[in-house]
């Protein structure tokens, strides 16, 4: 991975000659090589006979890899030590050898590492542990979500591993045997080793780039540090035997800042794949025939380019539109009453993906949108309360049939709604917590073609009840959905069951009949409903002596119409007089 130029380094002390005498030759070209030439400082601490030594030479890493993938693409780099040099003596020390030769690489970003394998048959020279390809961390230690790989002799090497010494062999071993890779002596008593291939198989993240570059992040990038990309153990002997761990790092001096040899030695681009786009159309649901409206199709993605036609039902609205920004709009004059279905279709563009609204909006037309109908809200009742006591809240909205809601705020705090019925009553059940008069604000929300009302706030006036009276409850049975003309009977249940009083059910704020006697803990009251719509229905119990008073929920009550398959008339208008045949009692 890493290349000196080849020449003969004079010192005056046998291991620093050694240390800085070590020189890596060319590198065979690959396929498609990317070379990054560079200079290389090493700094040699001998054991013994002389002080540090600093050594500069030009040096260079070929890598081997595409120069495009597409994003989540499978692809190989390939990296190729080339031939390694060491004398076999200097300044009369004999050179016994080299070893716990080590090179880290980091494994590079917008990439997942699959694998990275020593490709066999690719070395020479070597001797000790047998060369691989280990995953490690920061510290050295094996790691399988490190972030260098390391090419050593099983992570035996001068430092930043848990198997270092700078005073014993170890690691990958080259012997001093003067001779060439391919055998042959060496004039210069040189000896050359080859380190072997290293093919490292990635894949491709979803975008940026793939950069290979050797280890000099933090503090593998400072001097002298065991951590630096290229480290090694000569070994000479004199008189004594020496040893001198040496680090090298890509600067041009020792007092030079990181050069080029940390940079990107090798780039994969990664191209994108096409985004998918989602493409929704946004409107208004009404629109007047014969007045231009917004119509807009946003496409997500981060879409610019291509273009939006816009259809109403399977006929195209105008001529395509260009996206820019993710939006493209259109403003059509529709001439034609009643819903209409748009969608959108979006072409597609470099790098995005065509798309169809998924839902069509629907735009209804209408000639003359009615104004809303003025309307007028009453809080009818109670304007007397126990605290304690069951109790229904009740608002009219007048024209009656409006729909909608009705928000009861008490004392300006609490909210509750009820829907409005046929009759234009809206009752929410309540109980008073506290004496005193309390106020009901009544808020009609407004629905379609009627526009929202109030009534002023209705006191309440909440008393306590005598100690001695048994509080009660009422429940009225669901009532559901009744066929006109047809008799029902309305049942409301007391408890307890022998509390004495009179129960009066009402729809509405209208009273059905007059109050019925509790018999039992029971109350009934017949009923035949003539006109279809819906109702609230109430029951509710008036306590005799030594029993409070209660309200029922209200239930829901539903006449169909004729439409609806219920016997009888038309729907017609709610006529008081005779939404009732017998009123029981």
């Amino acid at each position: 991975m890493f290349v000196h130029s080849r020449r003969r380094i004079a010192a005056p002390i046998a291991v620093t000659a050694l240390a800085s005498g070590v020189i890596l030759a060319g590198i065979p070209a690959s396929a498609a090589p990317v070379t990054t030439t560079f200079g290389t400082s090493c700094l040699a601490t001998p054991s013994a006979v002389a002080g540090p030594t600093t050594q500069s030479q030009s040096g260079s890493v070929i890598v081997d890899a595409p120069e495009s993938v597409g994003a989540g693409e499978t692809f190989e780099v390939t990296i190729q030590p080339g031939p390694i040099a060491f004398p076999g003596s200097a300044s009369g020390a004999t050179v016994q050898n080299v070893s716990r030769i080590k090179v880290d690489v980091d494994v590079p970003a917008n990439a997942t590492l699959v694998e990275a394998t020593i490709v066999p048959g690719t070395s020479a020279g070597l001797s000790g542990v047998a060369p691989n390809i280990l995953r490690v961390n920061e510290n050295g230690n094996v790691d399988p979500n490190g972030t260098i790989l390391r090419l050593s002799g099983n992570n035996q090497v001068i430092g930043n591993s848990p198997s270092s010494s700078i005073n014993s062999e170890g690691g990958i071993v080259v012997k001093a045997t003067g001779k060439n890779v391919d055998g042959s002596n060496n004039a210069d008593g040189y000896t050359q080793f080859q380190l072997p291939q290293v093919k490292a198989i990635l894949t491709a993240g979803d975008s940026g780039d793939v950069a290979m570059k050797v280890r000099t992040g933090g503090s593998a990038g400072a001097w002298n540090n065991d951590r630096n990309f290229l480290t090694f153990l000569p070994k000479a002997t004199l008189v004594i035997t020496a040893w001198a761990p040496t680090r090298c790092t890509p600067r041009d001096a020792e007092n030079g800042p990181l050069n080029s040899g940390a940079g990107p030695l090798a780039t994969t681009r990664i191209i994108e794949a096409d985004k998918a786009t989602t493409t929704t159309v946004v409107g208004p649901a009404n629109a007047k025939n014969g007045t231009p409206v917004t119509l807009s199709a946003n496409v997500s993605g981060g879409a610019n380019g291509g273009t939006v036609q816009f259809f109403d039902g399977d006929n195209p609205l105008g001529d395509a539109v260009p996206v820019t920004g993710g939006s493209a709009s259109i403003s059509p004059t529709f001439t034609e009453d009643g819903p209409h279905s748009i969608t959108a279709s979006y072409s597609g563009a470099p790098g995005f993906l065509a798309s169809t609204s998924a839902s069509a909006k629907i735009v209804t037309v209408t000639t003359d949108a009615p104004p809303d109908a003025v309307t007028t809200t009453a809080t009818v009742s109670p304007s007397t309360a126990k605290v304690g006591q069951d109790v229904n809240l009740t608002a009219k909205v007048d024209p009656q049939g409006t729909g909608g809601t009705v928000d009861f705020i008490v004392d300006g705090t609490e909210t509750l709604t009820a829907t409005v019925g046929t009759d234009g009553v809206a009752i929410a059940p309540y109980t008073f917590t506290s004496t005193g008069t309390h106020k009901v604000v009544a808020k009609f929300t407004g629905s379609p073609g009627f526009a929202p009302s109030a009534a002023p706030a209705f006191p309440v006036s909440v008393t306590t009840p005598a100690p001695a009276d048994v509080e009660t409850s009422t429940v009225l049975d669901a009532v559901g959905t009744v066929q006109k003309n047809t008799p029902v009977t309305l049942k409301a249940t007391v408890d307890p069951a022998g509390a004495t009083g009179k129960v009066q059910f009402k729809v509405g704020d209208t009273l059905i009949g007059g109050p019925v006697d509790v018999v039992n803990g029971v109350a009934t009251v017949p009923a035949t409903f003539y006109n279809s719509g819906t109702y609230s229905v109430t029951a509710e119990f008036v306590g005799g002596s030594g029993y409070t008073s209660s309200a029922s929920a209200p239930q829901t009550l539903t006449v169909p119409g004729d439409t609806d398959g219920g016997p009888g008339g038309g729907t017609g208008s709610l006529d008081l007089g005779t939404l009732f045949g017998s009123l029981g009692g």
